[in-house]
């Protein structure tokens, strides 16, 4: 069982007319409003979100609906409810939204609520701040009608519990294992990231031609007490310009942070590089920055640009992510640069 966390190949979770191999450089969703978000499994959060963007819905709308899904699915490790805990055994999770006008809110280390992508737009929209954090941020979603829930389910605590019999720390599982761990998922149906941990990024645009975007995380298995990643950090894990584009990350967030991840994306794209080609150039700076430790670190980007164009890089091999548009749903396995 992995207790640390991991990137797997989610390419064979899904019947083969799901997907549509590795993406085109310049792939282009066609006219009208397109999703896209990290990793196969998300597809149901795509089709969420797809329900506000078919009937000419706001960007912003449709990605806080898409991620409120996979917050709310326990068979989901990854994010929200039923994601792994901290090494204390506590459920800390991190969102942001960033919409059109620029405009953008996050919670950071937040307990106990379960939509978290929410409680960030209320941020946004309700208080003159950006970010609150822990009990904060906690107050603030009480204020607001939320109410506390538990959100370690029975499974996450039995990892947990698992975990804590070497209590061994790594945000990577080695290269060597995934190859084997993915041979084994093979054999089962998985409809969440199971025993893995990870984000949801989001990123829309809309019939109007808006883009926003958002993002959600559980962070780090067994991580640190208040440690917080890339996920609920504008211009780190997610980052919206609307007359250009958006971007959004998964990964080693402390990678991400580093370069300004998804702001360094969508500054690519200013200058001309498709969604693809400036999600390979980030990663690439990454990979630059890490030397010889670089293929032991996992991070990923996906991008759209206002065009519908979008992409997706990888450092290592077995990232995907799923789009919606009017072309119907499709995955697609990124490009990677080991």
């Amino acid at each position: 069982m992995l207790n640390r966390r991991t990137f797997l190949q989610f390419s064979f979770f899904s019947s083969s007319s799901l997907f549509a191999g590795k993406n085109r450089f310049g792939k282009s969703s066609s006219d009208g409003p397109v999703v896209i978000s990290t990793w196969m499994p998300n597809v149901k959060a795509n089709a969420a979100a797809w329900t506000v963007l078919e009937n000419k819905g706001s960007a912003l709308d449709a990605v806080e609906k898409g991620v409120r899904v996979t917050e709310a699915d326990p068979s989901d490790q990854s994010v929200g409810y039923g994601g792994l805990p901290d090494r204390d055994g506590k459920v800390t999770l991190d969102a942001c939204v960033m919409d059109e006008k620029g405009n953008c809110g996050a919670v950071m280390a937040i307990e106990n609520i379960m939509h978290p992508v929410s409680v960030a737009r209320l941020v946004m929209e309700k208080t003159p701040h950006v970010q609150l954090t822990g009990q904060g941020a906690l107050q603030f979603a009480l204020s607001q009608g939320f109410k506390k829930e538990n959100l370690l389910t029975p499974e996450s605590e039995k990892a947990w519990r698992e975990w804590l019999k070497t209590s061994h720390y790594n945000p990577m599982i080695t290269v060597d294992n995934i190859e084997e761990e993915i041979n084994k998922q093979k054999k089962k149906e998985v409809k969440g990231q199971i025993n893995n941990h990870d984000t949801i990024g989001m990123i829309a645009l809309d019939a109007s031609g808006n883009l926003s975007g958002a993002c959600s995380t559980s962070g780090m298995a067994y991580k640190m007490s208040g440690r917080v990643g890339d996920s609920p950090i504008i211009g780190a894990g997610l980052f919206a310009d609307n007359e250009i584009g958006a971007a959004t990350s998964t990964g080693v967030g402390e990678e991400v942070i580093k370069i300004c991840g998804s702001h360094t994306v969508v500054e690519l794209m200013r200058h001309g590089f498709s969604p693809e080609e400036a999600c390979k150039k980030a990663v690439e700076r990454i990979v630059k920055r890490n030397g010889l430790n670089a293929r032991t670190i996992q991070v990923a980007f996906i991008a759209l640009n206002k065009k519908g164009e979008f992409g997706g890089y990888s450092a290592l091999k077995g990232f995907n992510y799923g789009v919606r548009s009017m072309q119907g749903e499709k995955v697609y396995d990124s490009k990677y640069f080991f």
